[in-house]
């Protein structure tokens, strides 16, 4: 596995703190007056919170700014929170838009010239260079995974090989036919390519694979683990989302695995209680804002993803990092009185050597009280008898019972039950309110 960064870093990349923060301070002022001047929403936010762009006088002042929230990107559809004029604007992504109106992106030139700039850096800080052959499986589209891997590959110098997802038996062939060295993927999907390695008789460790770029999904250390050990490679955690800019807000370093940079010149980070919206300190776990610092076509100011994690300071660079994503305050359940995210069942699953990583909860209510059914499959190969269902199901409703804190029920399925996703795992089936 790698174990150094083999390209020359960036200045800014190990800068001084003082470099960054006279950085940061010159464009969050850019930024803020940007979004002011050009953008009627953010200027009826800020007059109605009384402050002005000129009312920032260090990184400090931004936390009497106004949150901008995802509902109030959807109030914008389609194009009302650009700040530049249409024939500027020379690419629109858009969310899926499952839960309501999508929210859509717009970029200038420079600003994909930017997001390709941060996705080469990410790719290299992952331990990429130009002479490696490029994976990518993030859907292509409006969605913007695919196109956000493939221009910051081919800015890095790598050959890039535009997949997509789907057809998961051909993206086995083809992975042992190009011999790519770099994947960029969803965890889960990754997870869907092992399992049709091993259908196919190939033990998937072998394959050319050197590292893996995940992201679009929470995924835990414990899926790191089985990433790692079932395809012999380095898994690195690769954060981004399309109203920030896409991928490419933060990456994980691959000579140090302990959790993602955010590249800070471009995308400013706060925390803040996910309730009270008030600001808290590096190290506390809370809610994840990001404020825009270069964006020209949509700027975002104190934009709250919804994502619960910490900041760290840094260590293979001078910008902080973030802690891995424990889970969304949006996807938070609970259950008779305890809040439970997927990803702490997710870690008792992988705690069980015959139950596979395939999982999906299943919520529901007896009468007054909410109940959680936990879909698995055993691993191929553990025998199917009743008795091996009963105590792979016991075992892992103590687990969840003894580390998550709620009666769960257990239900052992056969290999291929478990829907597989082409891109984002569907964890959560939600049957309370039917």
């Amino acid at each position: 596995m790698a174990s150094s960064t083999p390209n020359k870093l960036e200045q800014i990349e190990k800068a001084s703190q003082d470099e960054l923060t006279s950085l940061q301070l010159e464009r969050l002022k850019w930024s803020l007056n940007h979004a002011y001047n050009n953008v009627e929403m953010y200027r009826k936010k800020f007059d109605a919170a009384k402050v002005h762009p000129q009312d920032l006088k260090s990184l400090e002042d931004l936390k009497h700014f106004p949150y901008t929230s995802k509902e109030d990107l959807r109030n914008t559809y389609p194009f009302k929170a650009f700040a530049v004029p249409m024939e500027q604007v020379v690419r629109i992504h858009a969310s899926s838009g499952t839960t309501g109106k999508p929210t859509v992106v717009g970029y200038t030139q420079n600003d994909i010239d930017m997001w390709a700039t941060v996705m080469a850096r990410s790719i290299r800080a992952a331990g990429g260079c130009a002479s490696d052959i490029v994976y990518v499986v993030y859907g292509y589209g409006l969605f913007t995974g695919g196109l956000g891997a493939h221009y910051g590959a081919e800015t890095l110098g790598c050959t890039v090989i535009p997949m997509s997802g789907g057809m998961t038996e051909r993206q086995v062939q083809l992975i042992q036919d190009f011999k790519p060295d770099i994947i960029m993927v969803t965890p889960s999907y990754c997870l869907n390519l092992a399992d049709e390695f091993e259908r196919q008789g190939i033990d998937p460790s072998t394959c050319s694979l050197r590292t893996g770029m995940f992201g679009a999904e929470p995924w835990t250390n414990a899926m790191r683990k089985e990433i790692e050990e079932r395809m012999g490679i380095d898994a690195v955690d690769l954060y981004g989302l399309s109203e920030v800019i896409g991928p490419g807000v933060a990456q994980e370093c691959i000579e140090s695995k302990d959790g993602p940079t955010i590249w800070e010149d471009h995308f400013y980070p706060e925390i803040v209680d996910p309730e009270t919206g008030e600001t808290r300190a590096d190290g506390e776990h809370g809610e994840l804002i990001f404020t825009s610092l270069t964006k020209e076509a949509m700027p975002v100011i104190r934009y709250r993803t919804r994502d619960l994690t910490r900041l760290l300071p840094g260590t293979a660079r001078t910008m902080r990092r973030m802690d891995k994503i424990t889970g969304r305050s949006d996807d938070m359940m609970i259950i008779r009185g305890i809040n439970v995210f997927p990803s702490q069942i997710e870690e008792q699953i992988l705690k069980v050597p015959e139950i596979s990583p395939h999982y999906q909860l299943e919520l529901t209510r007896d009468g007054s009280l909410d109940a959680i059914t936990v879909n698995i499959e055993l691993k191929p190969g553990v025998g199917s008898e009743s008795i091996h269902r009963e105590q792979a199901s016991k075992s892992l409703q103590n687990f969840i019972k003894s580390y998550v804190g709620i009666s769960a029920t257990v239900q052992a399925h056969e290999v291929g039950v478990i829907p597989r996703s082409q891109g984002k795992a569907q964890r959560v089936v939600d049957k309370r309110n039917l």
